[in-house]
């Protein structure tokens, strides 16, 4: 029978070829958590504590999956994200830490505030859900392509206890859906943004187990959902209302000048903890 320490050290040797040491350990950590039910710095704690046969062959079975690359988030089942659990699967994108930057933002921005917000290209739901928690004043609509991803939003909001509307439509046709009198007070939206290029910088993990159609865009367009959204907002964003994007790290010039060219103002290129261009807000007056 091995203790706690005995499979940390399996996790390292087993995952070196993919994993960097430290980014193995929270692996098993991870893993750790979800099994026993111990946040993860009760681990020091506990490494020299036998585990239970059951566990050992979950903890094995975990370690197979990650050895081919699935993410832990998958195999696990949920994400953490601004301090709130969602279910995730294939059919979601893994929420990032830049994303709960993008959140807070809009938190610190709307603090104290009541309105509508729409967020566009929910997956999970990890943005709408997360302001409807942090901005209970505020009416949520959350809207993907994805008729899988809108079934794991709506799991993610009931079991969040987050009151939200959804909505099943491509954001590339919206003139076809929304109601002309339609209007909200903030749009935010995280598209897909990742060039082809891109790709080959990319952990094997993200390009084979998570959707393409939520990460990727052609070569030659860029911008295209950048472009959609922001004529959507021209028509369907409030008076002084506000929208914001999470963005590509190596475009935020061309976001800054899309957004301009298209009327807003105030339009702000923000950086990330890691000091990379990946937000951008910006206003609309009529």
């Amino acid at each position: 029978m091995k203790n706690y320490k005995t499979i940390a050290e399996d996790y390292r040797e087993a995952l070196q070829d993919l994993y960097e040491a430290d980014e193995a350990k929270q692996l098993f950590l991870m893993t750790f958590s979800s099994l026993t039910g111990k946040a993860a710095i009760h681990y020091g704690l506990l490494q020299q504590e036998n585990v239970s046969a059951d566990d050992e062959a979950s903890f094995t079975t975990t370690l197979s999956e990650l050895r081919q690359g699935r993410p832990i988030q998958h195999i696990l089942g949920k994400a953490d994200f601004y301090g709130y659990t969602f279910a995730v699967n294939e059919h979601t994108l893994i929420p990032r830490p830049e994303t709960e930057e993008l959140v807070q933002l809009i938190v610190k921005e709307n603090k104290g505030k009541q309105g509508s917000l729409l967020d566009i290209g929910t997956g999970s739901g990890c943005i709408a859900l997360t302001l409807k928690k942090q901005l209970p004043q505020y009416a949520v609509t959350a809207l993907d392509v994805s008729p899988e991803a809108i079934a794991v939003a709506r799991r993610n909001s009931k079991a969040l206890d987050a009151d939200a509307e959804f909505i099943l439509a491509d954001v590339l046709e919206w003139e076809s859906f929304f109601q002309a009198d339609q209007t909200y007070d903030i749009i935010v939206s995280n598209p897909p943004y990742i060039t082809p290029k891109e790709q080959e910088q990319m952990h094997s993990n993200v390009l084979n187990y998570e959707p393409h159609s939520a990460l990727f865009v052609e070569e030659h367009a860029p911008l295209i959902f950048y472009a959609a959204i922001a004529d959507l907002a021209k028509v369907h964003l409030s008076d002084g209302g506000s929208l914001y994007f999470e963005i590509n790290q190596y475009l935020g010039p061309e976001m800054v000048d899309l957004l301009q060219k298209k009327g807003f103002t105030d339009v702000n290129l923000l950086q990330d903890i890691n000091g990379v261009d990946r937000m951008v807000s910006a206003k609309l007056k009529r």
